[in-house]
């Protein structure tokens, strides 16, 4: 992902529904668990972790059996140092007490809650790009220490390779054309990260390497799932077991589940995009428009899709009185500007989204000649009497407004050629016009009408059309 564009908007749970979540899961839970029976007799070793003897007794508190109860005790002791729920007093002697984040999940605001919440994130996550405990077993040099040339393993080059990953995760789920609250196959995802985007048939070897990355992700998945960050279904051990399997037939479509599923919960949408504004991203949030002005509003949702415009509207317009709020909006869609078309266009959505209590402002823009036009379309839509027909130069200043706006949220879509082939065909003498309108946007218009018309004959026309419009502009 590239932080010079914006992503597309999240649609987050208030703050205290995260809370609580994050509250109950069982990483936080047993951390602040370890922290509130952590006293003068807990010892920890040089590093900060549980000392070793204590660890059943940890382990045991927390309800935790099998092989790897220690482990789990320990990740949830390095989580509470880590967030501050536990305070290192004395490093000599290991001797700890309880932390001021502690009294924070109890007595503190929601905000509270998930600022301690996405300290605990951060230890799990660098915890996830580490190797596997046998590796580094394996990797212990005579003198005990970690031999890290031998792991075929670089810190910085995981941890971003992991930082990719969750980032596509979170482009897909906040897409509006993506799964939204679905599971994503892992498959897919490890794709995203290895599989060119202009490579057609992948290759054995790029297979391969897309094989190999599944399975460092379902390691890493199983790791962050109990923080809250995602929900995930494993890879099925069966598949793991058949190494004999060919990399071309890695994801059999029958089954992509069996390949395992992740899901970015509530709380893990609420992570990364604190994450992601922490690296320099621009993550808008649904609301965050509501109480600005109707400029920031038909700016901001610009590159927003349709649902996620019309919802970060609802929630503007339901601070205002309704007449008010047309005047602001209309006031506002004014300009001659690149993003003034697009503006409009929003200012026209909102403005279907008032209904009747609108129709005052309107009419006293009817003779606007930036908004008489898309007035009076608004105004015969809601059934208004006495709306004034348009002249003719209104009616091709709006057609070319509305095809600039449609070339600004959308690009060179179907529905856009659809619009363009329509307006060739309904006026015979349509180029021959258009190049004479006055509005900033016409010889560009008027290029993609070219550039977007099936008949050869129609698409010569449009960019004369265009030349003639260019001439004009320069003249």
């Amino acid at each position: 992902m590239s932080d010079s564009s914006p992503l597309p908007p999240v649609r987050l749970r208030p703050e205290a529904e995260l809370a609580r979540a994050a509250l109950s899961t069982p990483l936080l839970s047993r951390a602040a668990r370890l922290a509130r029976w952590a006293g003068p007799d807990t010892r920890v070793d040089a590093g900060g972790g549980l000392a070793e003897e204590q660890l059943p007794a940890a382990a045991e508190l927390l309800g935790l059996t099998g092989d790897d109860a220690a482990a789990h005790a320990g990740e949830a002791w390095r989580v509470a140092v880590d967030a501050g729920l536990v305070e290192i007093v004395d490093e000599e002697e290991g001797t700890v007490r309880a932390g001021d984040e502690l009294a924070l999940l109890t007595g503190g605001s929601p905000h509270d809650v998930l600022t301690v919440w996405l300290a605990a994130v951060e230890t799990v996550l660098a915890d996830a790009a580490v190797p596997d405990l046998d590796d580094l077993v394996d990797a212990l040099d005579e003198g005990g220490e970690v031999d890290f040339s031998s792991l075929d393993w670089d810190p910085e080059a995981e941890s971003e390779f992991l930082d990719g990953v969750l980032g596509n995760l979170y482009l897909l789920t906040v897409s509006e054309d993506g799964p939204g609250d679905g599971p994503v196959p892992l498959p897919a995802l490890a794709a995203s990260m290895i599989v060119p985007d202009d490579m057609g048939e992948p290759t054995n070897d790029v297979l391969e390497q897309v094989s190999d990355a599944m399975m460092r992700l379902d390691d890493q998945f199983r790791v962050l799932e109990p923080v809250g960050l995602v929900e995930y279904q494993p890879v099925d051990e069966a598949l793991m077991a058949d190494t004999g399997e060919e990399p071309a037939e890695l994801v059999d479509d029958t089954d992509v589940s069996r390949y395992g599923m992740v899901r970015l919960t509530p709380l893990g949408a609420y992570g990364l995009r604190a994450r992601l504004l922490d690296a320099g991203f621009e993550a808008p949030a649904v609301g965050e428009l509501a109480d600005k002005g109707a400029d920031a509003l038909l700016d901001g949702t610009a590159g927003f899709g349709p649902s996620a415009a019309q919802a970060e509207t609802e929630l503007w317009l339901a601070r205002r009185q309704a007449l008010d709020a047309a005047r602001e909006l209309l006031a506002a869609a004014r300009g001659g500007d690149e993003g003034a078309p697009l503006r409009r266009l929003r200012c026209q959505q909102a403005l279907s989204l008032i209904g009747g209590d609108a129709e005052p402002a309107l009419r006293e823009v009817l003779d606007d000649p930036e908004l008489g036009g898309l007035a009076r379309v608004w105004l015969t839509e809601q059934g208004a009497a006495g709306v004034p027909a348009p002249s003719e130069d209104m009616v091709f200043w709006l057609t070319i407004d509305t095809v600039a706006a449609q070339l600004a949220a959308e690009g060179n879509s179907e529905e856009l050629q659809a619009l363009v082939e329509g307006l060739a065909a309904q006026h015979s003498g349509f180029f021959a016009a258009a190049w004479r309108v006055e509005h900033p946007a016409t010889a560009d218009v008027l290029e993609a009408m070219g550039r977007l018309h099936p008949d050869k004959k129609v698409a010569k026309e449009a960019r004369k059309a265009a030349f003639k419009a260019r001439s004009q502009q320069g003249s």
